[in-house]
């Protein structure tokens, strides 16, 4: 049962597909790995009846000869995703109970190709956090631990239950979303492939929003090529999402041939950051020679607003957040306040809200209503969206010269659960990641080493809009040579 828990989802196609297993029995052995994970709660709803009754229904398609890549896999689904029937309640007690009525897009695609959901996966309060603190179900801890050390880690976030899940090989695979970092840094955290599409390659139709100019759906995985794999089954044209971009999805395994020859990345050099660790640093070196062997030629860029991307974004998602989960007012779903004699309808929104949203979502929605004020709008909002525009340039000004971009993940190893306490240093977790969602562009980090302590460190690629192809072959090439095979020791 254990083996069958490691496989890749390619090598479980190859498995399912050859009759060598069923889908029924691959899907039994997470539902039991599932049920004794509950220490690290990463799984806020189990479904292990609908997982075999998808399961049951996988195994008749790979009878019929009917069986797409994704057919038969089990998977994790973040807490945001609408899910007909089933708790989807992003982590917030303002949704608590609700049970949408549909299915959301990417959901409904991996359903299609015949994939099996094992259940819900804990996230960060509407996605708000670095940590996975955030949550109404309380933290997510992660399988690994420091050397020497019992102390409780997080798992970054706020996908840290996706990440949790997939790294304590309780999912063969699980759906995120990034924000400003939400699958990257969580994947670097716990030693796994985490890619964010380019904004509009994914629909957002049925993802519960944070800030929708930067939300998008992406897949955690074990390997690039499962990224590839899972990707292409997720991807969609989709009429009921306007941002959806209307290019035809490729065939993103195809293109993992590891060639790189002829090959520029660029390593910008506004990402040496104060302070930046030596084991990153040295991480990141080792990165380029390790491209450089596969054939490409690593080149210095310049970034130059780079340095004006945090607090921007932290001007824009809380601006957006805050017109987004104005809609959460205790009248139709979710948390409903008790209300005192004589309180009207007013009382009922603000004592509802204040109830039911958590001390972060609370903070980003004052921040947004604050700049996007009569007198501050100009001041904040408007120039953050200037500043956005030329981050958004340097990028494009870039990508003339290099076909792909090398930076670290994230500035450090994953922490221990309670040591960052200060929301500015949480937020500064995002430091390298929230350039790609200001820029609109794909990225993926990919597990390249141990820290001293024997923690996961990650490197991160960035690619062109759309091409998410290539983006994956260069990573795929960076994953053969950093040759990452840790896993944590189980001690839940």
């Amino acid at each position: 049962m254990t083996e069958l828990t490691t496989l890749s989802i390619a090598d479980a196609r190859e498995k399912l597909r050859a009759k060598e297993i069923s889908a029924s029995e691959l899907t039994e052995a997470y539902i039991a790995t599932v049920e004794g994970g509950d220490v690290l709660n990463a799984y806020s709803v189990k479904t292990p009846e609908i997982a075999r009754e998808q399961a049951a229904a996988a195994d008749k398609r790979l009878g019929d000869g009917d069986a797409p890549s994704m057919c038969g896999i089990p998977i994790g689904v973040k807490d945001l995703y609408c899910t007909k029937g089933v708790n989807s309640q992003s982590g917030s007690n303002i949704l608590r109970d609700f049970k949408p009525t549909y299915e959301s897009t990417v959901t409904q695609n991996l359903w299609d190709d015949g994939a099996v959901m094992l259940g819900k996966l804990s996230m960060d309060e509407f996605a708000m956090g670095s940590s996975n603190e955030t949550s109404c179900y309380g933290p997510v801890i992660s399988p690994w631990r420091a050397k020497g050390s019992d102390a409780k880690l997080t798992p970054g976030g706020s996908s840290g239950g996706s990440a949790t899940a997939l790294a304590a090989d309780m999912a063969m695979a699980t759906l995120g979303t990034d924000t400003g970092g939400s699958i990257r840094q969580p994947a670097a955290f716990t030693g796994l492939v985490g890619l964010k599409p380019t904004w509009g390659r994914v629909s957002r139709w049925g993802i519960i929003a944070f800030a929708s100019s930067l939300d998008q759906a992406g897949p955690f995985t074990r390997t690039v090529r499962d990224a590839a794999i899972m990707l292409g089954s997720m991807a969609s044209i989709d009429d009921k999402d306007s941002t959806s971009a209307e290019i035809e999805v490729p065939d993103y395994e195809a293109a993992l041939t590891g060639d790189l020859k002829g090959k520029r990345i660029g390593v910008p050099k506004e990402y040496v950051a104060d302070g930046m660790s030596s084991e990153i640093k040295a991480l990141w070196e080792k990165g380029a020679d390790d491209l450089r062997a596969k054939g490409a030629e690593v080149v210095e860029i310049s970034l130059p607003h780079t340095k004006y991307a945090l607090p921007s974004y932290y001007i824009i998602a809380p601006a957006e957040a805050s017109s987004n989960l104005a809609r959460y007012d205790g009248v139709r779903y979710g948390q409903r306040a008790e209300l005192a004699q004589g309180d009207g309808i007013t009382e009922m929104y603000e004592k509802s809200r204040a109830e039911g949203f958590g001390h972060e979502v609370k903070r980003r929605i004052m921040m947004g209503a604050y700049v996007l004020s009569a007198g501050y709008y100009d001041a904040y909002y408007s120039r953050a969206q200037k500043i956005r525009t030329l981050i958004k340039g340097d990028f494009e000004t870039a990508f003339e010269n290099v076909d792909a971009i090398l930076t670290p993940t994230t500035p450090s190893p994953a922490f221990e659960l309670g040591a960052v306490s200060d929301p500015v240093e949480m937020y500064l977790q995002d430091i390298f990641t929230v350039t790609v969602n200001m820029a609109g562009l794909p990225g993926i980090s990919v597990p390249a080493g141990l820290s001293e302590t024997g923690l996961p460190l990650g490197l991160q690629l960035i690619g062109k809009a759309f091409d998410e192809a290539n983006l994956l072959n260069t990573a795929y090439a960076l994953e053969d040579t950093a040759g990452f095979t840790a896993k944590p020791e189980k001690w839940w």
